[in-house]
């Protein structure tokens, strides 16, 4: 990993992202490129003439220099290396562009046009329509800990191989890997691979791992996992994505849509 791609964007889990990437810069001697989407083109209700936007538009190009100033003072004092590109543009689109060379993309949470109450659609469309691992960063982290155990959500399915894969240099660093299947009384796994293919692929890169299968007794997937995690102190979840990035159908059905409202810790998140 050497290319790492950071949404700035002025909500509440801005200072969470800054820390991370600078510990995850650190951990794997990579890049940061601090992104700035500035959406110049607001759309405000019963504004049929333009006017109301119009005079806002220099506010908001205001506010967004104001914010690139204060991070960039912070910035010179650290020992990474970085660029700050910023754009004027809807925020997944810009990302989307500049995902494209980066080994993993940082965003937030909350998306910039959403509501800290919903899952980020931002992060959701990254995840499922780009190409590059993306990692949703709690509001309230205060770092990163690339050394700290690592949990892999595994239901068998392709999205859930290509996460494994696409997190390998991660995953290469954790002081342990355990590979999670949460089951139920339904679940055949039929026509699927079975976590023990997931552990030799590993195997091969030199990474070794625990193999946990835990049933879901009536509970939501993702309570399952987010416990299995915090038993085993983990540092961050592996999920793989898939289906239609606004309908957040994620892996385990809507286990990545109720963990992305307020994700306790980092979600790897891979299409």
């Amino acid at each position: 990993m050497r290319s790492i791609l950071v949404h700035v964007y002025n909500d509440p889990g801005i200072e969470s992202r800054l820390q991370i990437a600078l510990d995850m810069a650190r951990s794997f001697d990579a890049h940061i490129t601090f992104l700035q989407a500035v959406m110049h083109d607001i759309v405000l209700p019963n504004d049929f003439y333009g006017s109301i936007t119009a005079q806002m538009m220099p506010v908001v190009q205001e506010q967004a220099d104001e914010l690139r100033r204060v991070m960039e003072a912070r910035l010179a004092d650290e020992d990474v290396r970085w660029d700050w590109v910023q754009e004027v543009g809807m925020a997944d689109t810009t990302l989307m562009a500049h995902a494209a060379l980066a080994d993993l993309v940082l965003v937030g949470c909350v998306s910039p046009e959403g509501s800290e109450l919903q899952p980020s659609r931002l992060a959701g469309a990254l995840a499922i329509e780009g190409r590059s691992p993306v990692m949703v960063t709690p509001k309230s982290a205060n770092g990163f800990d690339a050394t700290k155990p690592a949990l892999v959500a595994w239901n068998g399915s392709p999205q859930a191989a290509h996460a494994l894969k696409a997190s390998l240099s991660m995953l290469g660093k954790a002081s342990s890997v355990h590979l999670v299947t949460v089951t139920d009384e339904d679940d055949q796994n039929r026509g699927k691979l079975p976590s023990t293919d997931g552990a030799e692929y590993l195997s091969r890169h030199g990474i070794a791992c625990e193999l946990v299968e835990l049933p879901a007794m009536g509970r939501n997937p993702a309570e399952v996992l987010i416990e299995a995690a915090d038993h085993r102190e983990a540092g961050y979840i592996v999920l793989g994505a898939y289906g239609h990035a606004r309908m957040f159908e994620l892996v385990f059905g809507g286990v990545t849509r109720r963990m992305l409202k307020d994700p306790p810790l980092p979600l790897v998140l891979a299409h």
